[in-house]
C-alpha cells in the first residue's frame, strides 16, 4: 500500500506542471527557465525512486536474516525442530505462502512511477534542433567576442554567477556538430580541446580514437596536410587497424608525393597564402564591423562631435504630463540622432509586460523579401509576443508615455513586442523600415512605413546583448528601465540608411525588451514633410 501512495503522488504531482508544449527552447531565456523546473521536478521523482528501491531491499534483507537464523537452528537437529507441531506448520506456511510473496515482492517494478513520469515530461523535453541551437550559439559567442576555446571551456566569461565548464565529451559533441554543417574551422578548434583535456588527465567516455578521426579530416578539409597526416599517425598508434585511418594514410602519402612531383615553389605557396588573407580580410566587411561594435571598439567620436551631446531633463516638449515631472533624456549618438529616456519604466511595470507576454512567446520571425511570408530565421533568435493597450491598463500606460514624449500618434503604430533573446541570442543588422525594393512591406496595416523605433530595455545584461548600429560605429548598451528612440526616416519620408541595427549576442545574461515601431500615417502634421530627401 505504501508504494501503492507514493507512485500516486507522483504521478498526480507530474500531471500539472506544463498545459502545453513549447518549442524552440534554445531561442529563449525565460522559456528555458520552465526546464530547470522540469529537471528539478525530475530530480524528485528519481529520489523517490530510489527511495522505494531502498525500503524494498529493506524488507528483503530482513526476511533474509530472519529466516537465516531460522535455517540455522533448524538444520542443526532436523528431527527435533519439526518435533515442535507450530515449526511444521510454520514451515508449510512459509514454503506455501511466503515464500511466493517474497517472490512477488522481488519482481515488482519500483520504476514504474518514474518511467511513467518521464514518459509525460518527455514531451515537453528539448529535441535535436534545441541542442544544435544551443551548440552553434556557443560557436557564434565565441567568434563574435574572440573567445578562445579554452577560455569558453573553462567557463572564464565576464559577469557569471554561476560558474560552469565543458567536459572533453562536452568539446567533443560540439566538435560534431560544427562537423555536420561542414564548419571545419569550429571542428578543428573544439576537437583539439577535447583533445587537449583527455591529454591534460581528465577522466571522460570521449574517445581518443574518435576525436582524432574527426579532427584529422577537419585538418585535411582546410588544406593542411602535414598535420593531418601527423594525427593520422597519432590515431594508428592508438589503434593499428583502423580501417579509415589506414586508408587515409595511403591518400594522404599519394597527395604528398604529387605535390613534391609538382615542384611547388614556396614564392607561390606564400603568394596562395596572401591571397587568402586578402580574400578574409575583404570578407563580409559588415560583419566586422558588428562584431567589432558588440565587443566595444566601435568607433570614437571626435570631441567636437562628442561636445554636442547632452543630457537634460524632458517635458515632451511641453506636455501638461511632465511640465512638473519631467523626465531625463541623454542623447546616446548625433547622426543618426538616438536619444535615451532614463528611469522611463518601472520594475512593477516591467514584470507586468514580462507576466502577460510569457505565455505567448513564439519564435520571432523576418519578413521574405521575396515572399512576404513570415519565417524563422538563424540570424534572429530570439522569441517574441505582441501585446495591445486594451489587455492591461499597464501596457495602455506605456503606449500614451511613448505618444506623449515622441510627440507621435501611436493610434496607428503596431502593438507593443515584447522579446526575449534565447543562448547566445541575436539580430543581425537590418532595417526596421521597408525599402524602395520592398514596396509591399507594411501594405496590409494601411499606416504606411515605420516612421521611428521606441526601444524599452527591461533587463540588465551581464555581457554582450548591445544594440549597434554599424553604418555609424555607434554602440548602445541595455541598461535596465531606459530606452532608447530614434526616426527611421528623414521627415520626407525617405528611408535613413544610417540607422541600420542588429541586436549583439548576449554572452551572458538574460535580454529582455519591448518595442514600438511607429507608423506614418498619423504623423502629417506633428512631423511635417520636408521638400529635400534628406532633411
Amino acid at each position: 500500500m505504501a508504494f501503492k501512495k507514493v507512485w500516486c503522488a507522483l504521478a498526480l504531482g507530474f500531471l500539472l506542471p506544463f498545459s502545453c508544449a513549447h518549442t524552440d527552447f534554445f531561442t529563449s531565456i525565460g522559456h528555458m527557465t520552465d526546464l530547470i523546473n522540469t529537471e528539478k521536478d525530475l530530480v524528485v521523482s528519481l529520489k523517490d525512486y530510489i527511495k522505494a528501491e531502498e525500503s524494498k531491499l529493506e524488507q528483503i534483507k530482513k526476511w533474509a536474516e530472519k529466516l537465516d537464523q531460522l535455517t540455522a537452528t533448524a538444520t542443526k537437529d532436523p528431527e527435533g525442530f519439526l518435533g515442535h507441531p507450530v515449526n511444521a506448520f510454520k514451515l508449510m506456511k512459509r514454503l506455501n505462502t511466503e515464500w511466493g510473496e517474497l517472490e512477488s515482492l522481488v519482481l515488482k517494478d519500483m520504476s514504474d512511477g518514474f518511467i511513467s513520469n518521464m514518459t509525460i515530461q518527455r514531451q515537453f523535453f528539448p529535441n535535436d534542433e534545441d541542442q544544435t541551437g544551443a551548440a552553434k550559439a556557443l560557436l557564434r559567442l565565441q567568434d563574435t567576442y574572440n573567445l578562445d576555446t579554452d577560455t569558453l571551456s573553462r567557463g572564464n566569461l565576464p559577469g557569471v554567477k554561476h560558474k560552469s565548464f565543458l567536459t572533453a565529451e562536452d568539446c567533443f559533441e560540439l566538435g560534431k556538430i560544427a562537423y555536420t554543417e561542414a564548419d571545419y574551422y569550429h571542428t578543428e578548434l573544439w576537437m583539439e580541446q577535447a583533445l587537449k583535456q583527455l591529454d591534460e588527465g581528465e577522466v571522460s567516455s570521449a574517445d581518443k580514437v574518435y576525436i582524432l578521426d574527426y579532427l584529422s579530416y577537419a585538418v585535411y578539409q582546410q588544406g593542411d596536410l602535414a598535420k593531418a597526416m601527423a594525427l593520422t599517425r597519432r590515431l594508428l598508434e592508438l589503434d593499428p587497424e583502423h580501417q579509415r585511418a589506414n586508408g587515409n594514410m595511403k591518400y594522404f602519402e599519394y597527395i604528398m608525393a604529387k605535390e613534391k612531383e609538382a615542384n611547388k615553389s614556396s614564392t607561390d605557396s606564400e603568394e596562395q597564402e596572401k591571397e587568402t588573407e586578402v580574400k578574409k580580410k575583404d570578407y563580409l566587411p559588415e560583419r566586422r564591423k558588428y562584431e567589432m561594435l558588440c565587443r566595444g571598439e566601435g568607433l570614437k567620436m571626435t570631441p567636437r562631435r562628442q561636445k554636442r551631446l547632452f543630457c537634460r531633463y524632458y517635458d515632451g516638449n511641453r506636455n501638461p504630463r511632465y511640465i512638473l515631472g519631467p523626465v531625463k533624456q541623454e542623447d546616446e549618438w548625433d547622426r543618426p540622432r538616438i536619444v535615451r529616456f532614463l528611469d522611463i519604466i518601472s520594475d512593477e511595470e516591467i514584470e507586468t509586460v514580462k507576466e502577460l507576454a510569457k505565455p505567448r512567446l513564439r519564435r520571432a520571425t523576418i519578413s521574405n523579401p521575396i515572399t512576404g511570408a513570415l519565417e524563422t530565421a538563424h540570424y534572429r533568435i530570439s522569441k517574441s509576443a505582441w501585446l495591445s493597450g486594451y489587455e492591461s491598463p499597464v501596457v495602455s500606460r506605456i503606449n500614451t508615455r511613448i505618444q506623449d514624449l515622441t510627440g507621435l500618434d501611436v493610434s496607428t503604430a503596431e502593438e507593443l513586442q515584447v522579446a526575449n533573446y534565447g543562448v547566445g541570442g541575436q539580430y543581425e543588422p537590418h532595417f526596421d523600415f521597408g525599402r524602395k525594393d520592398e514596396p509591399d512591406a507594411f501594405k496590409e496595416l494601411g499606416t504606411g512605413n515605420r516612421i521611428a523605433t521606441w526601444l524599452f530595455y527591461m533587463s540588465d545584461v551581464s555581457a554582450g546583448g548591445a544594440t549597434v548600429f554599424p553604418e555609424v560605429g555607434a554602440s548602445v548598451w541595455p541598461r535596465k528601465g531606459t530606452a532608447v528612440f530614434w526616426y527611421n526616416l528623414f521627415p520626407s519620408g525617405e528611408g535613413d540608411y544610417s540607422t541600420r541595427h542588429a541586436a549583439c549576442p548576449v554572452l551572458v545574461g538574460n535580454k529582455w525588451v519591448s518595442n514600438k515601431w511607429l507608423h506614418e500615417r498619423g504623423q502629417e502634421f506633428r512631423r511635417p514633410c520636408t521638400l529635400s530627401e534628406l532633411d
